[in-house]
């Protein structure tokens, strides 16, 4: 075996072992479904804001904008991640307290839960209808993490790509399954400082072997649209091709879907004091601007890197996507050539990106497991459980659904980025609108937030199947349209239906309050919750 291959094996295997033995020492600390799913709100401001961005921050940050800067260049990325860094911004300062409030006062560990307890919805239909938004974007959203990591293996290996995929799954599954909400936040805060050291070093060696900066701005210059905000480059022919104002708005609607992301919202009701959100947020949004903005680096220093006789036969020409998002994984390759050392750095980028997808995949997990074990299950059903036999339930319904997403990722010419826009934009629209109304308008009512979620979700398939297909100006990102129609139907419906009832208003009057709460006492987690 040669060397390199030895010293990247070793970074690897070590990361790996160190999270599966973080979820095996949290598997002790789980007393409860609130435990498991919510880390009985002992989350601090640090772990927070890290471990929600590292969740956020799927296998996109390091294989999908890379892939996308390096295929296409500054315009399309560059309007993304501009719509990223506000979006997060936004829901922190606007979201996180209020939610942490309101969750707190409706006791509610879980984001269908807290929807169906703030519209006392005593039937559990808004709950029901949550968890399985949660379900049908979140299996194929975890599918797309185990993809980027069966190509990771297999582009470096030449591991076959289903076995690649599987072991990773595993390794996801055993922590998660185990530990639960605390090891999957503590997992994810470490998996952020190792995503941030990846992305710094690798930036920094394709930059010098690429010739310097010079080199790369030069080559990026080159190419016609390459690095302009209103064109973008066209492989294929060489050339530049408009990207107008409509679709630039449309990229920046990535923002919205913050709003209804059930791994972040989630990490906004976790954490132990309301009060040092404004550190997380800090903490946060100048994490994210930079770790973007480093991605996108990438992918303009690995195609200067690709056009230069020492790293062609190691990088070459990638003329697709799917070859494009795999830059990050061949300039690490071409890195561990130049000796042992070189390999463990290497090692190190390569758990980067496995960090990247399994900070996000194990937070999916968790997430779709809760909608399936306790919110259909428990919430809905009123199936009445033991603490023991919830937490079984809760670790075999992550098991069934990381099958599935094993099924749906077996294919290997799938796009990763392309997988994440359509479940980011399928949550940004059921949940986003719905949110916002929940926490913000107090006249919203039940049949609005249902009929809002609704509407919002199924504009998405709508629109990407249906209209966008029609082509010119209809051809934009879909979470735009769909999170308008559903915020457009929850104001309509609310104001012709009857309003909330006292009950209702004194929740929200109390979430909305400055004073701080009481003590959350210690909820009976014998279910029905």
């Amino acid at each position: 075996m040669p060397v390199s291959t030895v010293g990247i094996l070793i970074t690897i295997v070590v990361y790996l072992l160190a999270v599966l033995a973080i979820g095996f020492y949290f598997s002790r600390r789980n007393e409860s479904a609130s435990d498991f799913y919510l880390g009985g709100r002992r989350l601090g401001p640090l772990v927070t804001a890290m471990s929600a961005e590292a969740s956020d921050m799927s296998s996109y940050l390091l294989m999908g904008l890379p892939g996308l800067a390096y295929l296409s260049g500054l315009a399309e990325v560059g309007w993304t991640v501009a719509g990223l860094a506000i979006g997060t911004y936004l829901n922190w300062l606007f979201t996180a307290r209020r939610l942490r409030r309101y969750s707190q006062v409706t006791k509610s560990f879980t984001l269908p839960q807290f929807f169906s307890d703030r519209f006392h919805d005593r039937r559990g239909v808004l709950a029901l209808i949550a968890a399985l938004v949660i379900l049908i974007f979140f299996v194929p959203y975890t599918a797309s993490g185990f993809a980027a990591c069966g190509r990771l293996f297999s582009t470096l290996f030449g591991m076959d790509y289903m076995v690649a995929m599987i072991l990773s799954a595993v390794v996801i599954v055993g922590y998660t399954a185990a530990g639960g909400f605390l090891a999957a936040s503590l997992t994810d805060f470490i998996q952020s400082i190792i995503m941030t050291i990846a992305i710094f070093f690798v930036l920094i060696f394709a930059t010098v072997m690429a010739g310097g900066v010079g080199a790369v701005v030069e080559n990026a210059s080159a190419l016609p649209g390459y690095l302009s905000l209103n064109q973008t480059y066209d492989v294929v022919t060489n050339s530049a091709k408009p990207y107008g104002i409509l679709q630039s708005v449309s990229m920046l609607a990535w923002g919205l879907g913050y709003f209804g992301m059930p791994h972040i919202l989630l990490r906004f009701m976790a954490i132990e004091d309301e009060k040092k959100l404004r550190l997380s947020r800090r903490v946060a949004s100048v994490w994210v601007v930079i770790a973007m903005a480093l991605a996108i680096l990438i992918g303009f220093a690995g195609l200067a890197l690709g056009k230069t006789p020492a790293a062609q036969g190691a990088i070459g020409e990638l003329a697709t996507s799917a070859e494009s998002e795999t830059i990050i994984i061949r300039i690490a390759n071409f890195l561990s050539s130049y000796g042992f050392l070189p390999a463990l750095m290497a090692g190190l980028v390569l758990a980067g990106i496995l960090a990247s997808t399994m900070s996000t995949a194990d937070s999916q997990l968790l997430a779709a497991s809760s909608s399936a074990s306790q919110d259909i299950l428990q919430n809905v059903f009123h199936r009445s459980i033991s603490r023991k036999k919830s937490m079984l339930v809760a670790r075999l319904t992550v098991v069934v659904i990381a099958i599935l997403g094993v099924v749906i990722a077996s294919d290997s010419n799938s796009s990763i980025f392309g997988i994440v826009s359509f479940a980011w934009a399928g949550f940004g629209a059921s949940f986003g609108p719905v949110m916002i109304c929940a926490l913000f308008w107090k006249r919203t009512t039940l049949p609005a937030a249902i009929a809002g979620m609704l509407s919002g979700g199924a504009m998405v398939f709508v629109w990407k199947y249906l209209i966008a297909p029609l082509g010119g100006g209809f051809a934009i990102y879909e979470l735009l349209p769909a999170f308008l129609v559903g915020l457009a139907v929850i104001i309509v419906v609310s104001l012709l239906t009857k309003a909330p009832d006292a009950s209702v208003l004194a929740e929200f009057e109390a979430a909305s309050a400055k004073a701080p709460l009481a003590a959350e006492a210690p909820a009976d987690e014998t279910q029905p919750a």
